[in-house]
């Protein structure tokens, strides 16, 4: 299966609600619609896609905080908030390829990325590609960091 990967746009709306449902939010669709479409077209933001032959398989999104008031660029951090594939997608690559995306956007722009995650659910994921989790104050979400100046 060859994917590829791209910005979604908001054309990409219809594929992209039902993941953001799976993966967890409270919003009604037309608030979740508009908050998509803004962050699109904010540069601090990347809703990336990953693509197979037959549709979008999945998706994350990473915002970039910005330069630090006192260090500049020298400690600038990029969160990914979401990384998302569909359950009958998974096992096939589609998060590997997001993740490389992700970090190939984020290599360009920050220090440092960070994310936590499940520790029985998506931790091992992360383990798998060969990042390690650190503990922090909520022990069942794990704090992984990529230092890109390492």
């Amino acid at each position: 299966m060859m994917l590829t990967t791209r910005q979604l746009t908001a054309a990409d709306w219809p594929e992209f609600w039902p993941m953001l449902k799976d993966m967890g939010t409270d919003d009604h669709e037309r608030t979740a619609r508009e908050r998509y479409e803004r962050l699109l077209h904010d540069p601090r933001w990347l809703v990336l896609g990953v693509l197979d032959a037959r549709r979008c398989a999945g998706y994350a999104a990473v915002q970039d905080y910005g330069p630090h008031l006192r260090l500049g660029d020298l400690h600038r951090i990029a969160r990914l908030h979401d990384l998302y594939v569909r359950p009958d997608d998974r096992g096939r690559g589609a998060g590997r390829v997001l993740m490389e995306g992700v970090k190939a956007w984020a290599t360009e722009r920050v220090r440092y990325l960070e994310w936590q995650s499940g520790k029985t659910t998506s931790a091992p994921f992360y383990a798998h590609l060969g990042y390690r989790g650190e503990p922090c104050p909520q022990p069942e979400y794990p704090t992984f960091v990529i230092d890109f100046r390492a």
